[in-house]
């Protein structure tokens, strides 16, 4: 897999958000706290965020829901 590919199959904070019905700052702050891990790109450092990670950070928080309930 080249370089290009690895990052093309990896989300933005925002997607991220979008997916998981929170405010982009909500994800920020789970990245900064390491409940969600980020990889850190280019000169800026923008996040980007496996999709399988936030699969099995979805999972696992609908699990922990549903075990409290």
């Amino acid at each position: 897999m080249t370089h290009y590919e690895q990052i093309s199959n990896m989300l933005t904070t925002g997607e991220v958000a979008r997916l998981l019905d929170v405010h982009p700052s909500t994800v920020r702050r789970w990245s900064n706290r390491k409940i969600l891990k980020a990889y850190r790109i280019g000169p800026r450092g923008d996040r980007r965020y496996r999709r399988d990670d936030v699969a099995i950070f979805l999972l696992e928080r609908t699990v922990k829901k549903y075990l409290r309930s």
